[in-house]
């Protein structure tokens, strides 16, 4: 099975090519780029380089989520019409997942992505199964749950704005702040992928996880009629 995977739920753009769990390219990019701009000139650069037409491609493995808001509308759009257009399998694979399955380990490993505020959007898995559902959390609500847990703890991602709490609550957790291991791996996206049953394109939509600040805003001073459906205000 040959896998396009790609990945710009954050500011980082990755792509890659996977054939039966082989990498066959690569492309990261780990500036602040707009993606809407780079990701299929990446794409086509990347198709071209290892000799493959889009009509070779079996399935579009893309990052669903969290992460950007934009990025993730970008990156979702242009999976869903690639996937339509060339009639092939479309799969959605969690950016946090990804991220966790960057390290080998029989730790517990927990992907950090910093939602801003001391947010982050969170999750935790052991031996590549999610054990902690994703969310977005303060990292005080988040400390709790993994307190729990009897495992060694791993913390990777945007950990940078963090360390300093998970030292004082967390103190026997490692923190890997490897600048390649806490990004979102397109490699690692087509091998999750790759396990994936195919969603339905038209319904396919990003993982938010939480909703965007101005529709919050905006539900402070409305409500839904949940037997009429419509949109009151309070």
């Amino acid at each position: 099975m040959k896998i396009l995977a790609f990945d710009t739920s954050s500011k980082a753009l990755a792509v890659a090519l996977v054939e039966d769990g082989d990498i066959l390219g690569q492309v990261t990019l780990n500036i602040k780029k707009n993606h809407s701009i780079t990701l299929m000139p990446a794409i086509d650069f990347l198709m071209a380089q290892v000799g493959l037409k889009p009509k070779d491609l079996d399935r579009i493995a893309v990052a669903k989520g969290p992460g950007s808001y934009t990025g993730l509308r970008i990156a979702v759009t242009t999976a869903k019409t690639l996937a339509y257009s060339l009639d092939i399998e479309l799969v959605g694979v969690s950016s946090l997942q990804a991220m966790a399955k960057n390290l080998e380990t029989s730790s517990l490993v927990v992907p950090l992505m910093d939602a801003r505020r001391k947010n982050v959007y969170a999750g935790a898995y052991l031996n590549g199964e999610s054990v902690i559902t994703d969310r977005h959390t303060s990292f005080d609500d988040l400390v709790p749950l993994l307190q729990e847990r009897d495992e060694e703890i791993v913390f990777t991602g945007e950990v940078d704005n963090f360390i300093e709490d998970i030292t004082e609550k967390l103190p026997n957790a490692r923190v890997i702040n490897d600048s390649l291991l806490k990004l979102p791996s397109a490699y690692q996206i087509a091998l999750i992928g790759a396990e994936m049953e195919p969603v339905e394109i038209h319904t396919f939509v990003p993982e938010y996880l939480k909703r965007v600040e101005a529709e919050e805003k905006w539900l402070e001073t409305h409500h839904e009629d949940k037997d009429t459906g419509y949109i009151n205000k309070i």
